[in-house]
C-alpha cells in the first residue's frame, strides 16, 4: 500500500467574473516511504493545488486520497498531525528570532513549553541557524528565511513532508544549498512531496517524478526512465564557418532520427540518433573529408527539458491559469 495516495482528484474553481478552472481533472499519485517524489509542470498545470488537497488546505471536489492509510477528507486533524508543510514563500514572522519562531511553532503544536524550546534548538544546530538564533529574522536573506521556514516545516518530525517550489526565488547558492538540506532529509527516511518548476532540482532531487499538465498526469518514472522515452543521444556541432552548414546538415541528416536542429547563429547544428559513439564517429569522418572545420563538437543525454518540452510542448514557465484561478 503508498503511503501517500491520491485517487482520480478533481477540483475546480470558479473565479468571480472569469471562466471556472479545472485546476485538477482526475489526478492520481501514489508515493512510497522514505523516497523523494517530484511532481513537475508548469504554471498552471495543478501543482499547488495537488498540494492544498493532500495538506487539507482546500477539500477536493471528487476523489479520494490517504497518508499512511488515514483518509485525507475524513480525518484532516490528524493528517495535520503527521505532516510539515514550506511552501513558495516563507511563512516566518521577521519580528521573531528564528529561535523563536520555532518555538512558537512548537507550541502551536501543542508541545510543551520545554519540550518546544529542547526542539526548536535542536533545528538551529542541525540547520546552522545558529547566526539567526537570536536575531530577527528580518534581517536576513531570502535564502537564510527559506531554511528557517523548513525547519519550521519539521517540528514535529513529520511523515510525510510537502515542499511547493521551495526555491523559488532563491539565487543559485541558496538553492544547492536548500537542495543539501533536502538531500540529507530523504537520507534519514523522510518522505518528500516536491513540486517545482526546476528541472535540474527534480532531476537531482527525485527519486520518481509524475509530469502534471492541465490537472492530471501525463508521464511518470524517474528521470532516467523518462529521459529514456525520448530515445537516443543527441549530437551537436559548432562551426568555424557558417559556410559549412549545408555540408554539415547533410551529415547530420544521414545518422539522425529527424530533422537536424539549426541555431540561430547558423553555426550550431544538433540532431537526435539513436546508436551515439558511431554516429559522432561517421559524422566526423564524413566532415574531416570535406575539409569542414568544427569549433566544438560533443554528444548530450536527452535532459528533463527535453522530455519536458515533448510531453507538454511548452516551458515550465508558461501559463498562468492556476495563479489566477482564486481572482
Amino acid at each position: 500500500m503508498p503511503f501517500l495516495e491520491a485517487v482520480d482528484l478533481r477540483v475546480t474553481y470558479h473565479p468571480r467574473k472569469a471562466p471556472e478552472v479545472r485546476a485538477l481533472d482526475g489526478l492520481s499519485l501514489d508515493v512510497p516511504q522514505g523516497t523523494v517524489f517530484g511532481l513537475l509542470g508548469p504554471n498552471g498545470a495543478g501543482k499547488s493545488t495537488a498540494v492544498k488537497v493532500l495538506t487539507t488546505l482546500i477539500r477536493a471536489d471528487s476523489g479520494t486520497a490517504t497518508i499512511d492509510g488515514i483518509d485525507v477528507r475524513h480525518d484532516p486533524d490528524a493528517i495535520r498531525r503527521r505532516i510539515g508543510v514550506a511552501g513558495q514563500y516563507a511563512a516566518v514572522d521577521e519580528n521573531l528570532s528564528a529561535l523563536e519562531n520555532l518555538d512558537m511553532v512548537g507550541r502551536l503544536y501543542h508541545l510543551s513549553a520545554a519540550d518546544s524550546r529542547r526542539r526548536a534548538a535542536e533545528l538551529v544546530d542541525h540547520f546552522d541557524l545558529g547566526e539567526a538564533k537570536n536575531r530577527p529574522v528580518k534581517g536576513f536573506s531570502g535564502g537564510m528565511r527559506r531554511r528557517i521556514d523548513l525547519a519550521c516545516a519539521l517540528v514535529i518530525a513529520p511523515a510525510v513532508l510537502f515542499l511547493d517550489e521551495p526555491t523559488t526565488g532563491l539565487d543559485p547558492r541558496s538553492r544547492m544549498d536548500m537542495w543539501e538540506v533536502i538531500e540529507r532529509l530523504s537520507a534519514s527516511g523522510t518522505t518528500v512531496l516536491l513540486t517545482t518548476q526546476y528541472l535540474e532540482e527534480a532531476d537531482r532531487l527525485a527519486d520518481d517524478i509524475a509530469v502534471i499538465d492541465h490537472g492530471r498526469v501525463i508521464a511518470r518514472g524517474s528521470a532516467d526512465e523518462l529521459k529514456a522515452r525520448i530515445g537516443g543521444q543527441r549530437i551537436q556541432l559548432t562551426l568555424v564557418s557558417e559556410a559549412d552548414l549545408p555540408a554539415a546538415t547533410a551529415a547530420l541528416e544521414r545518422v539522425g532520427t529527424g530533422a537536424p536542429d539549426v541555431a540561430a547563429d547558423g553555426r550550431a547544428v544538433s540532431v537526435t540518433v539513436s546508436q551515439g559513439a558511431p554516429a559522432l564517429a561517421e559524422v566526423l569522418a564524413q566532415l574531416g573529408e570535406q575539409g569542414v572545420e568544427l569549433h566544438d563538437v560533443g554528444m548530450q543525454r536527452p535532459t528533463l527539458d527535453d522530455v519536458f518540452l515533448r510531453l507538454t510542448g511548452r516551458a515550465t514557465e508558461d501559463g498562468d491559469e492556476e495563479t489566477r484561478k482564486a481572482s
